[in-house]
């Protein structure tokens, strides 16, 4: 699987000095190239500079473990931070809100006296559930902001700390891959160099699979009441088409446009060289794995709720 490097103690000053590529003073070069060009520098430095193995190939090891370093530093802390939100707005503002529906109805039911409604059964029902949706909807941001929870901070602040990481880490990769590198040399699993592309496409598919297994597993650690409201918004949506009314449901294109995503990901993949695969399979991975982790722990944290829950109505 790795690569060997022969009689690495003697030629690690020599990687030092052919590691750097020549510099052209002439050149006027922007501020968001000279800062690739210097990061790129840094890390074929760092990679020569840490006490690898010598069977480690020194440049593989080093995306692998920058990769690892920098999520660990710089994802990590926000998830957790929006899976104790998502928590809240699960465990504190949905049963808040479903122990306040009755005296909603209520005062719904007296507006509707005071205001003169008159009809059959199904009218009366109907418009309950017309006024109380309102009323319920703000209820539940009040409730959302006041345990501070709100879901587009949760949705987005995960998502805005790692795409600049992603995208930066990938370009300062794509220049240190840029010829002629000293990652031409090097190779790693089925990559025959970093410098180039997969060509057995094997690890742009091991993207595509972890992206696709992070998808499809996010349902595994679901809780059963999370799963009873999908269930009632399936049958309300059945119910809806089934009188010719056209209902979308986000959640569903949310997931396909994910498992499109997997695919697309792999024809991406396959078109960078080497070294931005190995970046890229390296981070999947690690999402998948923290996925697991945080949504296993989140489990966990239900259940005590849930006997905690129950101690307290026996008591």
């Amino acid at each position: 699987m790795f690569s060997t490097r022969t009689a690495l103690s003697t030629l690690r000053p020599s990687l030092a000095t052919t590691s750097r590529r020549p510099r052209h003073h002439g050149l006027r070069r922007t501020f968001v190239s000279s800062t690739l060009h210097g990061l790129s520098e840094q890390f074929l430095d760092l990679a020569i500079a840490l006490p690898f193995p010598p069977e480690w190939p020194p440049y593989s090891s080093t995306i692998i473990l920058v990769t690892v370093v920098t999520r660990l530093a710089f994802t990590v802390p926000f998830s957790v931070w929006a899976k104790n939100r998502q928590w809240r707005a699960e465990n504190v503002v949905v049963p808040q809100l479903k122990s306040e529906m009755s005296s909603i109805h209520k005062q719904v039911q007296q507006d509707m006296k005071r205001d003169g409604f008159r009809g059959d059964k199904e009218a009366v029902i109907a418009e309950i559930n017309k006024r109380a949706r309102p009323v319920a909807t703000a209820r539940r941001k009040t409730l959302l902001k006041e345990n501070h929870c709100s879901p587009i901070p949760t949705i987005a602040m995960p998502i805005v700390t790692q795409l600049p990481l992603f995208v930066g880490t990938s370009m300062v990769l794509s220049e240190v891959s840029r010829a002629p590198t000293v990652l031409d040399s090097e190779s790693f699993f089925t990559l025959t160099s970093l410098a180039h592309a997969d060509s057995t496409l094997t690890l742009p598919i091991v993207l595509g699979l972890v992206t696709l297994a992070n998808v499809e597993s996010a349902r595994w650690f679901v809780s059963a009441e999370v799963l009873q409201r999908e269930q009632r918004v399936a049958r309300w949506t059945a119910e809806r088409r089934a009188r010719g009314e056209q209902v979308l449901e986000p959640r569903k294109i949310y997931q396909t446009s994910l498992r499109i995503m997997s695919v697309a990901r792999i024809l991406i993949a396959a078109m960078v060289p080497g070294s931005i695969q190995l970046y890229w399979v390296t981070s999947a991975t690690f999402g998948l794995v923290q996925s697991w982790v945080l949504d296993f722990w989140d489990m966990r944290r239900r259940r005590k709720s849930a006997v905690a829950g129950k101690e307290g109505h026996a008591a």
